[in-house]
């Protein structure tokens, strides 16, 4: 049993409300319709006075834990007394997640609303107008440095606009391979395409060295991209929390592993114990292989889906579960597969989609709400 800490929260502390600009952005397709390139945001950055030269920037990219890495920075340089603008993606239970001030969450309505003109000029996508507002917010406050996490790859990636000083690459693994390449080391170079002229580059090991050659190359993670933008070693920073990413609650963890990668690091994390194990997954990741790793961290399981037109149906994930697990149970509802999940026994482990946790958030929210 997961004991209840001071890390477990209480899911009726922060109730979302649904305003014009998140509903906006609802709308939106997530999915560039005329392909991947900068040419929107080049256009949205200039309307708005081309706010990403204001700052220097820490650019994460890489396949897993990227907002982990960025929120973790964030708070070592905020240790050192900078003001620090934080930008990372997807949210959990509220769009405002991706945009943080000085370790707080700004007020996401008001600033995506001051760039909505410029963006429907520039017909940006869902992801570029919250690069854009996050980078305009940034400016506005006067940031020290922008920590910014981008969204799919790098060289196209709507986040490769800024002024970089540090670079840092948390791990790289088959992932939307149709648009980055089909294999780790075409998706490496797409990734390390935004390093720049005079960027330190932290990688967590040397094997994509030989792709940034010529530049100041340092082996680390979190710390060390923050200790090479301030230049003098820094301590340790506490664990962060975040929606989604290894949540802690009582009896409970929900973490949005989405690929085997993501997988295999979570299983290792996890407490001892026979989890029982709620799980979504999409349509375009490798089930059998997440489902194959998942078993590692108990025998029962309870196949949902979630709202993502990707998402497999719950029947599907339970038939190519019943290969490994001992138990298995489809159940389409998220709310009921998770109540039925901690019936089966706890601790229970959520995992599989960030889509499926946001819909339990949802959920939650508004069962808080009455």
């Amino acid at each position: 049993m997961i004991q209840g800490s001071s890390h477990d929260r209480n899911p009726c502390e922060r109730i979302p409300v649904v305003r014009t600009s998140t509903s906006w952005l609802d709308s939106l397709s997530p999915w560039p319709r005329e392909g991947f390139g900068l040419t929107r945001m080049h256009e949205l950055l200039a309307v708005l006075g081309d706010p990403q030269n204001a700052f220097p920037a820490i650019h994460v990219v890489g396949t897993n834990g990227k907002s982990t890495a960025a929120v973790t920075i964030e708070q070592l340089l905020l240790g050192e007394g900078l003001s620090v603008g934080t930008t990372i993606s997807p949210h959990v239970a509220s769009w405002s997640e991706r945009i943080r001030l000085d370790g707080e969450e700004v007020d996401f309505e008001a600033v995506v609303q001051a760039v909505r003109s410029a963006a429907e000029r520039a017909r940006a996508t869902q992801f570029e107008i919250v690069t854009g507002a996050a980078l305009l917010a940034f400016a506005n406050a006067n940031v020290d440095v922008a920590v910014v996490e981008a969204g799919l790859g790098g060289r196209l990636d709507a986040t490769n606009v800024l002024r970089t000083r540090v670079v840092l690459l948390t791990n790289v693994a088959l992932e939307h391979t149709e648009v980055l390449g089909e294999t780790r080391a075409e998706i490496a170079r797409e990734k390390l395409a935004v390093v720049q002229d005079g960027s330190v580059v932290v990688l967590p090991d040397d094997e994509w060295a030989h792709l940034v050659t010529g530049h100041d190359v340092r082996i680390g993670a979190a710390r060390e991209a923050a200790e090479a933008f301030v230049g003098h070693a820094i301590a340790a920073a506490e664990t962060v929390e975040l929606p989604g990413r290894f949540e802690r609650r009582d009896a409970e963890i929900r973490d949005g592993a989405h690929n085997p990668h993501g997988a295999r690091f979570l299983v290792d994390r996890l407490p001892p114990g026979n989890w029982t194990i709620v799980v979504s997954i999409l349509s375009d990741k490798n089930a059998d292989e997440i489902l194959r790793i998942l078993r590692g961290a108990g025998g029962n399981l309870v196949a949902t889906s979630s709202s993502s037109e990707r998402a497999l149906p719950a029947a599907d994930v339970a038939r190519a579960a019943r290969r490994y697990f001992e138990h298995v149970e489809a159940i389409d509802s998220p709310v009921a597969a998770l109540a039925r999940a901690h019936e089966l026994g706890e601790p229970v482990l959520v995992t599989g989609s960030l889509y499926l946790l946001g819909d339990l958030a949802q959920k939650e929210d508004a069962a808080c709400r009455g």
